[in-house]
């Protein structure tokens, strides 16, 4: 059931989910507001207030991905070969030595690192810019040094890509563009 609400001369459409949960939560997963919410919770208006900015920074980034230029030519082979290409480069670099690198279609991450050295990595990357898929490839073998997203790992990061949080940004825009773009928006 989809609802609006107007903040601040803006009006923002969201659908509402009730589950048997014990807090409430807001996600933008498929480019709109949804609010996973406790079965008898009544307070969503103010919720969706108190989140306003946090809200407003998410409809900006679905805003920017219209703008995102997918690249619609690389296979899914000519993106293997890429991702094999550059970790072996910074597997080299850094001296790590992943398990398994692995593909398939990931619903919420570009990539994954396991405890066992194993990597992941999502198959919509193929339609990212290369600058990004190095920076993911960069990302997951990270994980191989510093397990968790903690202060270690950013520097590691930070080292390589001083620019990580635009890149991030970026990825966010092209994970709304690339949904949009294949119809692969499916219900929490």
């Amino acid at each position: 059931m989809s609802e609006n609400i107007l903040i601040e001369n803006m009006e923002i459409e969201y659908t509402i989910i009730r589950r048997k949960i014990k807090n409430p939560r807001m996600e933008f997963k498929t480019g709109s507001l949804v609010l996973i919410l406790p079965k008898n919770y009544k307070g969503h208006k103010k919720l969706i207030e108190k989140h306003k900015n946090w809200i407003y920074n998410k409809l900006d980034v679905v805003e920017k991905s219209k703008t995102c230029y997918l690249n619609m030519n690389r296979s899914e082979n000519d993106l293997k070969t890429e991702i094999h290409h550059w970790v072996e480069y910074y597997s080299g670099i850094m001296e790590l030595n992943p398990e398994n690198i692995s593909f398939r279609q990931m619903k919420k991450r570009w990539g994954s690192c396991d405890g066992k050295r194993n990597i992941k990595f999502n198959t919509r990357l193929r339609y990212l810019p290369g600058d990004l898929i190095e920076y993911i490839v960069f990302h997951e073998l990270t994980h191989l040094l510093e397990f968790g997203h903690n202060k270690d790992f950013w520097k590691i990061i930070h080292l390589k890509f001083p620019d990580y949080k635009k890149k991030d940004q970026e990825l966010s825009m092209y994970w709304f563009a690339i949904l949009t773009h294949t119809n692969n928006f499916k219900d929490p």
